[in-house]
């Protein structure tokens, strides 16, 4: 089980065939990677599971190979396209590839790739995150690890070449980024370090594919009037082919923005910096003090727990997300206000 969805195996993957199972959509949340939180947002999970439904078959009329099979109507159970569900689904069916334990060695050693690419073979989930960005907005990790100058930004009037501004700055070309995926602590890497991990997937093609993906969430963000940011995927490797895995384009793994105001998971994470820093600088201080310890799981240095999201916020943060998907696929999936008035009510928190 991940730490906002649940995993259902159907017929599992061996070294030379895919699996069929379900991802089960939960109303749980994540942010600052602490695994589920001590509340829930009521029809998150299935605006999850519709939006990234959605764009799973945008990309398969584009001819981007997914793992994508449907979604499990509510009423009976049947999967079908997302056309054909009756109500918001909040279970997705998907192929399944092997996804091996990565030991870790210690501090000194690290994590022991190869012995994740000797059981994974030539079907496996790549363990890399695929980010790319349009954009930098307020809360980006860009802000922390680069400087505009990096990106041909220093000669672009009111930006400082060395200092982001306070608003978001977006980007003369699309940046393609890999992160580690099974490490305790997400790390960005350069691209020979992508390589090496990425066993016998070539970064190339994971880069190319993550910028068609990018390509494709784009458009339609801007037929429905959206921003989209920034995101990022994964993907398995079967016989020889890379396919886009997990889930895509939705509020949880992309950043978008509707006049001028985010719409995503990012409002939950500001939230939590203004009201309970107590327990985000915990946070942080746990991550940097299991770098030189043998565990490298950070959540047994951390004494301090979230605090629960007030009803209000709650309530604002499920109407964004049901109104954000209905925007978003142009079908009135929810009972929800409109975007506008979604976004002012989360404004007011």
């Amino acid at each position: 089980m991940t730490s906002v969805k649940e995993f259902r195996v159907d017929e599992p993957a061996s070294a030379d065939r895919l699996g069929r199972g379900r991802f089960v959509f939960t109303d749980a949340y994540s942010v600052f990677d602490w695994g589920q939180m001590p509340d829930a947002i009521p029809r998150k999970g299935a605006s999850l599971c519709t939006m990234g439904a959605f764009n799973f078959e945008l990309l398969e009329a584009e001819g981007v190979p997914t793992h994508y099979r449907g979604v499990a109507d509510p009423d009976g159970d049947e999967v079908v396209q997302l056309a054909g569900a009756s109500a918001p689904p909040t279970e997705m069916a998907i192929g399944l590839t092997r996804v091996p334990d990565l030991p870790y060695e210690g501090p000194e050693a690290g994590y022991d790739y190869d012995a994740f690419h000797a059981a994974g073979g030539d079907n496996y989930l790549v363990p890399l995150e695929v980010v790319f960005r349009n954009r930098v907005p307020v809360g980006s990790s860009l802000r922390r690890r680069t400087a505009p100058a990096d990106f041909g930004l220093d000669d672009t009037p009111g930006i400082d070449a060395e200092a982001w501004p306070d608003g978001p700055v977006d980007l003369p070309e699309p940046v393609v980024e890999f992160s580690t995926k099974y490490e305790e602590q997400d790390r960005y890497l350069t691209r020979a370090e992508a390589d090496a991990i990425a066993g016998v997937a070539d970064v190339e093609a994971l880069e190319s594919l993550a910028r068609e993906v990018n390509r494709v969430v784009t458009e339609r963000a801007d037929e429905v009037g959206f921003v989209h940011e920034d995101g990022k995927i994964e993907c398995l490797y079967y016989d020889g082919e890379l396919r886009v895995a997990d889930v895509v384009g939705t509020f949880d793994e992309n950043r978008f923005s509707y006049g001028g105001r985010g719409i995503s998971k990012e409002v939950v994470r500001q939230w939590y910096k203004a009201n309970d820093p107590a327990w985000v600088d915990a946070v942080s201080d746990a991550k940097a003090a299991v770098a030189n310890r043998d565990i490298d799981d950070w959540r047994e240095l951390c004494e301090v727990e979230p605090d629960p999201l007030p009803p209000a916020v709650v309530d604002a943060v499920s109407a964004m997300y049901a109104a954000g998907t209905n925007r978003y696929t142009g079908r009135e999936w929810f009972d929800a206000p409109d975007i506008d008035a979604a976004l002012d009510a989360v404004d007011e928190l």
